[in-house]
């Protein structure tokens, strides 16, 4: 790890979790032989156990898909509630590689450059490699902050032109301004974090006050932008095959969308043993079922 910059990373890898969220990750490392569990979302932050917990779970060895992670949806009852989880699967090896920006992809490195929790490692060795990792996306980020955001401003001003970058090359649809909600609940997260991430990979900076100003070489700063901008020809192309693959290969889709749907509307449609093997052809009917329960409602 690099200095400061790896301290902080360890402290904030380091933060308390509900003892059900452990027990949860622990379930999950045992099941798949996990090396190790992340925790993060908003669940993380409010230590709250309601709607649905979020984990990565990174696997030894190469990775195995080409597209990835695979996600599955599980619920576990345990104390007697039922607790909820998203899951993404992944090798350790792969996770390490997006964190660092070798790969194309830029979801890895967007999110974990915001607050996750180790709530899970094999050992030192895992537990280490994990760390460089989340240290690695803290640097990913920082420098294509640097080269994206203004030519002086706050952190979160480079911050929030990252997130925009992002948003706009990865095909998701975010409400206007949610890079804002993202640094408001995490605003200690962020503060200090950017100065960091330049220190630690030799990126030279000014501070006047609360303004900072990167000084990226123009052949830096060129080939920087050069790199994201195949980042973001590809990005929509790679995250519509995630989207596609997770059409037929997302654990538990028939039970995540009719517990969400329920939360949501109060109608609770039954998950048939063919709604939970065939999702998509379980659509029309689903639909059918839900516009007559809507009807009644009204």
């Amino acid at each position: 790890m690099t200095g400061t910059l790896g301290q902080r990373i360890e402290t904030s890898l380091d933060a308390g979790v509900r003892d059900e969220v452990s027990a949860y990750a622990a379930m999950l490392a045992e099941e798949a032989g996990a090396h190790a569990v992340l925790f993060y979302g908003s669940n993380l932050r409010t230590g709250s156990l309601e709607g649905v917990l979020d984990f990565y779970v990174l696997l030894p060895g190469a990775q195995a898909e080409r597209i990835w992670p695979r996600v599955s949806y599980r619920e576990w009852e345990h104390g007697g509630e039922v607790l909820r989880a998203k899951i993404a699967t992944m090798s350790l090896e792969q996770f390490a590689s997006a964190a660092s920006g070798k790969s194309r992809d830029t979801t890895i490195w967007t999110r974990f450059v915001q607050p996750s929790a180790l709530v899970f490692a094999e050992g030192q060795n895992a537990r280490g490699e994990v760390l460089n990792a989340i240290e690695a996306a803290a640097m990913t980020a920082a420098r294509f902050a640097a080269a994206l955001g203004p030519h002086e401003g706050r952190a979160e001003d480079f911050w929030r032109a990252l997130f925009q970058a992002t948003y706009r090359a990865e095909f998701r649809v975010e409400k206007p301004g949610r890079e804002d909600s993202i640094l408001s609940v995490n605003e200690a997260h962020f503060d200090g974090l950017l100065p960091l991430a330049w220190s630690a990979q030799g990126i030279a900076f000014e501070r006047n006050a609360a303004l900072l100003k990167p000084h990226l070489p123009d052949r830096e700063k060129t080939e920087i932008l050069r790199q994201w901008r195949k980042r973001e020809r590809l990005g929509k192309a790679l995250n519509i095959l995630r989207l596609a693959k997770a059409t037929t290969t997302f654990d538990g889709a028939a039970r995540y969308g009719a517990w969400k749907l329920e939360r949501h509307t109060g109608i609770a449609l039954e998950v048939t043993p063919f709604r939970e093997k065939h999702p998509l052809l379980a659509m029309p009917g689903a639909a059918w079922e839900l516009w007559r329960a809507r009807r009644a409602q009204r």
